[in-house]
């Protein structure tokens, strides 16, 4: 029994135990009347495992505040994991017991200076978490002495407690910025990435403090951790955008002055620093990393056309697979760019087509992708793509599917007619959407057409067709706003020349116009708003076209009356409005709607006429737009969560925008960039006269030294390459001989300068200037003539040298 229990307690650590992580989240009463003596106990196991009990009861959110002052007398332990706990409890509640808290501000000062890196870390950590705010000043004592540490990893900590402490007491500004200046200063790219986000959060509008540093950042990107890159390369683009001066794109003229068509682009050579060290960063494994660097090349690079951007076209298709998450936020950064670039992924449209496990996010921004990227080589596959979209599932895929369409239609007027057919063939659909959205578009389509906005498209005499097949299929359509469109296309276009008023059809009006109105007059109570007001002003445009049938005047009659008591303000105003509209049509509309109508017709006021009427009704039509697919404003910044959710966020933070001049480059210029002189080496009088004395001539290794090799002139010295030890023997032997000899000349030196001071006072007062002068100048010719002497001679020997060599036929360098 004693051997189990002791095994069980050595092989709880090791998890070797069923699950021994759960005990410590029983909260049984016997347990927790246990903590306050485990704490006090002196065996470190019992404190850790009372530890473990209050942290597991923290992450259940059940407060456990009574245990501090046991808790407490646990900072200064020298088991670490215990001391771990400890700092996490105090954290949590140093808020509500300060006063407690506060008893351990010198165990903490103390950790500050111990020999562990982690201690020191973490007892600032702690230090800068504790929110009382009278200790702000302890505080920044302590981050400006770990800013300073040999440590990388405490001065780390000192960068993330700077935020921290500016949000308990902002009156400490001034001591902060000096710290995050020393931390600026750092060469370890370990705490770099702490200090950016320390410089965002306590003084972002300060970037004159990164001009000595810009450069060295930008070089120290590479050698960063991954967070790091990231914080460091935003705050480097907003410094970009802030201090440097924006690209220009200038055209080349030729010598004659003439533009060649080629441009050229001036770039400041700190931006493209920037750009050149951000690029290896392409190729990290982390997908942030790669966003953060698609941002530069987006918000720096000079053009869209520019060369720069093709860059991080591969790096971010190959995010595309890294996972659904990544999947749908890289989507939205490749949205942005192609609308800036088309170009960029038109070749690659086959890596945006949807496929049936995408998430309904990744589905509607591969849509709009695809339709972004859309031109004349690739519009025959896209639309074929589109077609089986709309037949998906996914409602909203849909709707886009079937706007895609007619956009394709629009841009490419080869396959109008298959884009029409499509369309056509979604109206005798089930599916109301698929209905829906094919009227819209179908709308869309014959109003840009018949206002020949759009010159390369065309329908021809399909435009009737398709109204007539929209308003004999009415009943069917049961959208409000696609029964809406049905409605206002049939008044907008029923206008027709050839009636002559034979048979069934009226006088100038289409064949199936009447029957739509009379079709929406049988339903109208049951109509929503917008219906109702499209059947007030279809009724209108017949009776302007027809003013003298009767039984047209009875339908616009008997819907004004309905439309005068309805509940909706917005098609009572309606009505009014027309009926005053169409006083000097048909003067009796109103009649009959009660004694409130009669009055009405009798004020006076300016009556139109028949052809002002129509025109009213019928010119000035704007074409509808379309909705905007891509759903991301370009003002939009990417990286940024409204990007993502296409609404407004507080958190976001806008790039500010280029600077026509930019700051002076020589704020930027440190040491590290001044070119250094190349080192001139030092060489001692006695020196060179020992390489001039003795010349050094190689020879071929193997065997004696050929005959001829030697001067006669006995000036060289020869080397035997085979043995170097003697060699070298001697040039140690030579050199303390020199030695000797140049200190037997120093002490000899020394003897004629003390005997020269002496007599150089006497010598002084009895020479004059001018005989001074003529000596000395007879003194430097003396010297000059004596070294062009020794110059010449060891030309001489060196020519007789050579001379040998060629002699002998032997000369060898």
């Amino acid at each position: 029994m004693r051997l189990q229990e002791t095994f069980s307690e050595h092989t709880r650590d090791l998890a070797i135990a069923k699950s021994p992580g759960l005990s410590y989240f029983d909260s049984t009463e016997d347990k927790l009347k246990n903590i306050r003596k485990q704490l006090e106990s002196n065996s470190d196991r019992e404190k850790l495992d009372a530890m473990k009990r209050l942290v597991a009861m923290i992450s259940k959110g059940r407060p456990v505040p009574e245990y501090f002052p046991s808790v407490v007398k646990n900072v200064s332990t020298q088991n670490l994991e215990i001391r771990k706990l400890v700092y996490i409890y105090l954290l949590r509640y140093s808020s509500q017991e300060p006063d407690l808290a506060l008893l351990s501000i010198n165990t903490f000062q103390k950790d500050l200076t111990d020999p562990n890196p982690l201690i020191r870390a973490m007892a600032l950590r702690v230090l800068s978490g504790i929110k009382v705010g009278m200790i702000g000043g302890i505080v920044v004592m302590g981050i400006r002495k770990c800013a300073s540490d040999v440590s990388p990893y405490v001065r780390k900590a000192a960068a993330f407690a700077v935020p921290k402490c500016y949000s308990l007491d902002a009156s400490h500004l001034p001591s902060l910025i000096q710290v995050l200046t020393t931390l600026l200063r750092d060469r370890s790219p370990l705490s770099l990435g702490a200090t950016a986000v320390a410089f965002q959060a306590v003084c972002p509008t300060r970037l004159d403090l990164l001009h000595p540093h810009y450069r060295r950042l930008c070089r120290t990107l590479v050698d960063m951790d991954e967070w790091g890159q990231v914080e460091m390369t935003n705050l480097l683009i907003r410094y970009a955008r802030s201090m440097l001066a924006r690209p220009t794109i200038m055209k080349t003229l030729d010598k004659s002055g003439n533009e060649t068509g080629e441009e050229s682009v001036d770039v400041d050579p700190d931006l493209q620093l920037l750009i050149a060290c951000s690029e290896p960063l392409l190729h990290s494994r982390n997908p942030a990393v790669v966003l953060a660097v698609t941002r530069v090349f987006y918000y720096l690079s000079p053009s869209p056309s520019s060369s720069s951007l093709s860059t991080i076209v591969q790096p971010l298709l190959r995010l595309l697979t890294v996972s659904k998450e990544v999947e749908r936020v890289v989507l939205v950064y490749i949205l942005v760019i192609a609308r800036r670039a088309p170009r960029l992924f038109s070749a690659y449209y086959p890596r945006f087509l949807v496929r049936s496990d995408d998430i309904a996010q990744a589905k509607e921004l591969k849509a709009k992708v695809l339709l972004t990227i859309l031109n004349h080589e690739n519009h025959q596959a896209l639309l074929r793509e589109f077609i089986d979209y709309a037949n998906d599932t996914d409602d909203t895929l849909v709707g886009h599917s079937i706007r895609a369409i007619g956009r394709v239609a629009r841009l490419e007027p080869d396959c109008t007619q298959q884009c029409l057919t499509a369309l056509l063939n979604f109206i005798r659909s089930k599916h109301d959407v698929q209905v829906s959205t094919a009227v819209l578009v179908l709308k869309s389509l014959v109003q840009s057409q018949s206002q020949s906005k759009f010159p390369a498209f065309t329908i021809g005499t399909a435009s009737n067709s398709i109204i007539s097949t929209l308003a004999y299929r009415i009943d069917d359509i049961k959208h409000p706003q696609a029964r809406a469109c049905v409605i206002w296309l049939v008044g907008q276009y029923a206008a027709d020349d050839s009636q002559k008023g034979e048979g069934d059809g009226l006088e100038g009006i289409a064949r199936w116009a009447p029957d739509v109105l009379r079709k929406a007059v049988k339903g109208f109570v049951g109509e929503s708003p917008l219906v109702k007001l499209q059947t007030l002003t279809l009724a209108s445009k017949l009776l302007v076209l027809c003013p003298a049938h009767a039984t047209l005047k009875m339908l616009a009659q008997y819907v004004f009356s309905l439309a005068r008591y309805d509940m909706n303000f917005d098609v009572r105003d309606r009505a009014r409005m027309l009926s005053a509209l169409l006083g000097g049509v048909v003067p009796g509309l109103m009649k009959g709607a009660g004694e409130e109508g009669d009055v009405m017709e009798d004020r006076g006021g300016v009556v139109l006429r028949r052809e002002q009427v129509r025109l009213v009704l019928f010119e000035g039509k704007e074409v509808g737009q379309e909705g905007d697919f891509a759903g991301v404003d370009d003002s939009t910044p990417i990286g940024t969560l409204s990007a993502i959710t296409n609404r407004s966020s507080l958190s976001d933070t806008l790039l500010p925008d280029w600077l026509e001049q930019g700051t002076e480059p020589s704020l930027r210029d440190t040491e590290d960039d001044m070119p250094q002189a190349p080192a001139v080496p030092h060489i001692s009088s006695s020196a060179a006269r020992s390489v001039a004395a003795s010349p050094v001539v190689l020879t071929p290794t193997g065997g004696a030294s050929p005959a001829g090799s030697m001067p006669k002139t006995g000036g060289g010295r020869f080397v035997d390459l085979d043995d170097l030890e003697k060699f070298y023997a001697e040039d140690e032997e030579e050199e303390d001989d020199d030695g000797d000899e140049n200190e037997e000349e120093e002490d000899n030196e020394e003897e004629s300068g003390e005997e020269e001071e002496e007599n150089g006072e006497e010598v002084g007062q009895a020479e004059e200037p001018g005989e001074s002068a003529e000596e000395g100048a007879e003194d430097d010719e003396e010297e000059e003539g004596s070294e062009t002497e020794s110059e010449d001679g060891a030309g001489e020997r060196s020519r007789l040298f050579t001379a040998g060599l060629e002699d002998s036929g032997q000369a060898h360098w």
